[in-house]
């Protein structure tokens, strides 16, 4: 299903304004972040349910632009990225990954003047969403010591041994449950960039198990459906934090 555009066939779409001079003097990123969300706008692909969209993005510079960036180019790119993850959250588009977004130079190119070539990329098994439409259900609490642990302190905990696949690893969690993040001081720690130093938690909540988002950048999600709030996780649900998937199970 790739979409993949060779910049010759963009030089040829000029006129349809897909490959552009967006400034005489300088390429702007705010002008990159525009014409990426509308590359994917025009390659989306609608099957029986779903929209899908390219989930790598190149961008083509002329070699003065591409200097002009050099010192925070890294930066740039995870900024884009995470841009086109919001856009595709907000269109309710689906991504098989999250977006990657990479700078490449193009010396046939004048200042000003850039190009993008966008595919679909199948991500590796361990990060592809299942797509799973199980019913959840959402906790409230409207006392005065709202929050999940106001219920643990009121009612006993969990029966079943919690475990975490990830990668191939069994993780058990405690009575106490985990915090789960990029950070060292998380109990558990996930090197991917697109998680947040503490991202989620997953605790006890009376008799069951509640996973809660601890305000992330680009949110979690359980089987595909993005997390609102405080939410119940039952065996076999996968759980989605940046392009990390773990699966939850009760023993």
């Amino acid at each position: 299903m790739s979409v993949l555009r060779s910049l010759e066939s963009k030089i040829a779409g000029l006129i349809e304004g897909t490959f552009s001079r967006a400034f005489r003097s300088e390429v702007r990123p705010v002008e990159i972040a525009r014409k990426l969300a509308r590359e994917m706008d025009e390659h989306k692909a609608v099957s029986l349910s779903r929209t899908y969209v390219p989930n790598e993005y190149r961008v083509f510079l002329s070699p003065r632009d591409r200097q002009r960036f050099a010192d925070y180019e890294d930066a740039l790119v995870d900024e884009l990225a995470g841009y086109l993850l919001e856009y595709a959250r907000r269109e309710r588009f689906v991504l098989l990954s999250r977006p990657v977004v990479e700078f490449h130079t193009d010396r046939r190119l004048g200042l000003g003047e850039f190009g993008i070539q966008t595919r679909v990329v199948q991500a590796p098994r361990e990060h592809q969403v299942a797509d799973k439409r199980a019913d959840s259900t959402m906790i409230y609490d409207t006392g005065e010591a709202a929050g999940p642990l106001a219920l643990e302190q009121r009612r006993p905990p969990p029966r079943e041994k919690a475990l975490l696949l990830i990668d191939g690893k069994r993780l058990v969690v405690g009575p106490a449950g985990v915090t789960v993040g990029r950070s060292r001081q998380c109990d558990v720690v996930l090197s991917d960039p697109n998680v947040s130093r503490r991202h989620a938690e997953i605790r006890p909540h009376g008799d069951a198990w509640v996973l809660t988002d601890l305000g992330s950048t680009n949110g979690s999600l359980i089987n595909g459906r993005r997390v609102e709030g405080p939410e119940v996780i039952r065996t076999g649900d996968e759980i989605e934090l940046g392009t990390s998937v773990i699966t939850f199970e009760l023993e």
